[in-house]
């Protein structure tokens, strides 16, 4: 039976392209795309009110989905990560501050407006200091639900920019879309952003929809990279030629910082940089945090690191200063290994990049599952890298389990099942246990708060016997042997 698809929405999966794709800086090369609409659920346990907000909210163009409860609302969180959430305060089991508590606990970046026929003072300032955006009373004027809803949209996770800005990531997880309603509001502002995270997590990528959703999108995207550079080509390619040789009390950079004049200038691995071009590039920024800043004004600054920048300031290996300059906005991509909603999704995208139309392949649900659960060390780009490694290794149209087990190799962590993880903690309790009584049976069944019998069973289970662990002289080896079987 052939699945669909879901829509792709884009790739920490990333530039990452078989194909060359065209450049993004031109603007007849961009692909129309459809206008988004915020995401917009309705909770009402009265049919008629969930109809009339419907209705609403229908009319002014945002895609509405209803619930009649909090547990059908927290299902369709689940499914379709709405960016509002307008819910009635009075509820069936679960109130309306109850569900926003939930709701803000699960999803902490998640908009909500409580409505209620019945208001009290009490209820509005308990409702705002659970994190609620408004307080709406029934009957719903039209234009005062719209003018609120407006202003909770522009405040939620919904882009509004022109173009998809996110047409290159790939990501359905709550994780993801947190993320990129964090990059959305950079886009918005022109202060530096520092992204961080393992290496492929997609932090370039990220960077360059920041620019893309942002006001400079027309103009230049400059990448520098630190990992593994030569300092002084580095800095040639930096500032244009080495300060020291530039002269005067306020040299005029060069180089990239001048070639992203009016754009964005990304700095890849900037932990990486050495701690003389650290000097010279807080210079750049205009030397104290709030002091002005030739290139803040010039260009957009971006940094990505995998490094723990405070750790390395504490060796002395990052500037304080610098780091406090460069981390006005910082967004953390989390690693594959919390996002693992994303890998099928991911493994369409980019199935869809290195095969050739008339030689589709895919992966059979067994093989899907097994990459699903498979540790990522490499991220992203280690996930990808398998996949043009399988396209191009496998003779069918269908990847089995065994081919794909066979390609990641006894070296690639497989993550164990719920059963296996418990077992493994179970065992690991016990020996600890053992160990601590010197194998004293009575003692380690205290410890356990389980009575004798059962702790028997489980040390038979997990086949640990108590007389490995006794001291030479110590312990009742009597009582210590396990019942007959």
């Amino acid at each position: 039976m052939t699945q669909k698809s879901p829509p792709l929405t884009a790739s920490l999966g990333f530039g990452l392209t078989a194909r060359p794709k065209p450049s993004r800086s031109r603007k007849d090369e961009v692909a129309p795309t459809e206008e988004r609409r915020a995401k917009i659920l309705v909770v009402d346990g009265d049919a008629e009110s969930r109809r009339f907000t419907n209705a609403r909210l229908s009319g002014a163009n945002y895609l509405v989905e209803t619930a009649n409860d909090a547990q059908s609302a927290l299902d369709a969180c689940v499914r379709s990560r709405p960016n509002l959430v307008v819910t009635d305060l009075h509820l069936d089991e679960m109130n309306g501050l109850a569900l926003l508590k939930e709701l803000k606990s699960r999803w902490p970046s998640v908009t909500v407006i409580i409505v209620t026929a019945h208001a009290t003072i009490p209820e509005a300032v308990e409702a705002t200091q659970c994190g609620a955006f408004g307080f709406l009373i029934k009957p719903l004027e039209k234009a005062e639900l719209l003018s609120q809803v407006e202003r909770a949209v522009a405040t939620s996770t919904f882009a509004r920019v022109e173009g998809n800005w996110r047409s290159d990531i790939v990501a359905r997880s709550h994780l993801m879309e947190e993320r990129l309603g964090l990059a959305n509001r950079a886009a918005g502002s022109d202060e530096p952003v520092l992204l961080t995270g393992e290496n492929g997590t997609g932090k370039e990528l990220l960077a360059r929809a920041i620019h893309a959703g942002s006001a400079r999108r027309e103009k230049h995207f400059v990448a520098i990279r630190c990992r593994d550079a030569d300092e002084s080509a580095l800095e040639i390619e930096l500032f244009g030629q080495p300060m020291a040789a530039q002269g005067g009390e306020a040299p005029q950079p060069g180089g990239a910082i001048a070639a992203a004049r009016g754009g964005t200038l990304l700095i890849d691995e900037i932990g990486d940089l050495s701690v003389r071009l650290q000097v010279e590039l807080i210079k750049a920024l205009g030397g104290a945090p709030g002091g002005l800043s030739p290139l803040r004004s010039e260009a957009r600054l971006i940094c990505t690191t995998s490094h723990d920048l405070k750790e390395r300031m504490q060796t002395g290996e990052f500037r304080q200063d610098l780091f406090y300059h460069i981390n006005i906005l910082p967004i953390e991509i989390p690693p594959l290994g919390r996002r693992r909603e994303d890998i099928p999704l991911l493994v369409s995208h980019f199935l869809e990049q290195v095969t050739e139309v008339g030689n589709k392949k895919i992966y059979s649900p067994a093989a899907i599952e097994l990459l699903k659960t498979t540790d990522w060390p490499g991220n992203v780009r280690q996930l990808f890298d398998l996949v043009k490694q399988n396209v191009a290794l496998s003779h069918g149209k269908i990847m089995s389990r065994e081919f794909v087990e066979r390609s990641l190799g006894k070296e690639v962590k497989k993550m164990p099942t719920y059963d296996e993880a418990r077992d493994n903690f179970a065992r690991n309790y016990l020996t600890q246990n053992l160990q601590t009584t010197a194998g004293n049976v009575s003692q380690s069944a205290r410890l356990a708060k389980r009575n004798r019998t059962d702790f028997y069973k489980l040390l038979a289970r997990y086949r640990l016997a108590p007389e490995d662990f006794k001291n030479d002289g110590g312990g009742d080896k009597k009582a210590a042997a396990p019942p007959p079987v």
